[in-house]
């Protein structure tokens, strides 16, 4: 039985481009012990498959991590077989700010050793043990204080096109080598009221609890993370303390939650804010790119980049055979070619 999409990712794409269903895009974690991770995940994968749901989960002995899209009619059906799970009754679902339904092109369910890479060794860590968790309203609140410390649990590629008002930002390209920095950052503070965020919460879920680990007393989280964060603020007319874009992990690469623009494209230095995966695919370097630029280099991180984006498909083929960029995809900005990346 199929239990994979072996589709070629172009077509998958173009033909994501061309419907016109009207998808939701949405994204949800747990942390829970999963007794048989290889089993649920192909329950999940035929389940899913059937309702015509798209995206990346991740799923692991220590629970799931999921951000997916949803054909509007099968939402409630969707839900109904969510929630269908103990464990998943009643879960916190992150609803996209902007979506125009074209957030992913495939299922794809992936069993990982952890739902988020932590690099916890330590057997006496309970991840459960977490901060205490702010919606909108105390967070604006708890920040304005000045003793409050605030911490952007996101990677450099995220914090650069938005964070918080007054937010410590880490200029680190994984979640594991941030957590033993920001300890080691805050350790005369533990005191202090630590704040943390990041995307839907997962992150700091267990970020807080891995402070508390720590001997840190006074941990909080924002709810839902920024994408929760952006509803309420909406919703309730609260005041915006987000400066800026929140990045994403799909098609979009980020959702507009203030129209300031903090960041400079990459290539020239100019005011821009939006990403790019560098067009020739032997590259495919993530880095922010103005309208300008993307014309000059072809959508390219460099020149060389762009002659060889104009060659003949056959021949690009020859020339990437064997190359991977692998991580390089989320290392924007980890190029001698982009001169302006700070």
């Amino acid at each position: 039985m199929q239990l994979w999409n072996r589709v070629d990712k172009k077509i998958l794409e173009d033909n994501l481009l061309k419907s016109n269903e009207n998808r939701i895009t949405i994204s949800f974690y747990k942390y829970a012990k999963i007794q048989h991770p290889n089993d649920w995940r192909n329950e999940l994968y035929l389940a899913l498959d059937k309702l015509g749901v798209l995206g990346r989960i991740y799923v692991a002995d220590e629970g799931i991590n999921a951000q997916i899209s949803v054909p509007e009619e099968n939402k409630q059906a969707f839900i109904d077989y969510l929630y269908a799970y103990p464990f998943l009754n009643g879960i916190r679902l992150n609803y996209a700010i902007e979506d125009d339904g074209k957030s992913f092109s495939k299922l794809k369910i992936l069993v990982r050793k952890k739902i988020v890479a932590d690099g916890i060794e330590d057997a006496s860590f309970d991840s459960s043990n977490c901060g205490t968790h702010l919606n909108a309203t105390d967070f604006n609140a708890l920040t304005e204080k000045d003793d409050t410390i605030l911490v952007d649990m996101r990677n450099h590629y995220e914090s650069e096109i938005g964070h918080f008002e007054n937010a410590i930002t880490c200029d680190v390209d994984t979640f594991r080598e941030q957590l033993p920095m920001v300890v080691q950052m805050l350790k005369d503070k533990k005191d202090n009221d630590i704040v943390m965020y990041c995307t839907g919460g997962i992150r700091c879920e267990k970020a807080s609890a891995w402070l508390k680990h720590n001997g840190f007393k006074n941990v909080y989280q924002l709810n839902g993370g920024i994408i929760e964060y952006a509803r309420q603020i909406q919703e309730q007319g609260l005041k915006n303390k987000f400066r800026g874009k929140n990045f994403v992990f799909d098609r979009r690469l980020s959702e507009t939650i203030s129209n300031e623009i903090i960041a400079h494209c990459h290539q020239c230095g100019k005011p821009a804010d939006t990403h790019t995966n560098c067009k020739n695919e032997g590259c495919h370097l993530l880095f922010i790119q103005c309208n300008e630029c993307a014309e000059q280099y072809n959508g390219c991180c460099c020149d060389e980049c762009k002659r060889i984006s104009l060659l003949p498909e056959e021949e690009q083929r020859r020339l990437r055979k064997g190359i991977n960029p692998g991580r390089k995809v989320f290392k924007k900005g980890r190029s001698e070619q982009l001169i302006y990346k700070k």
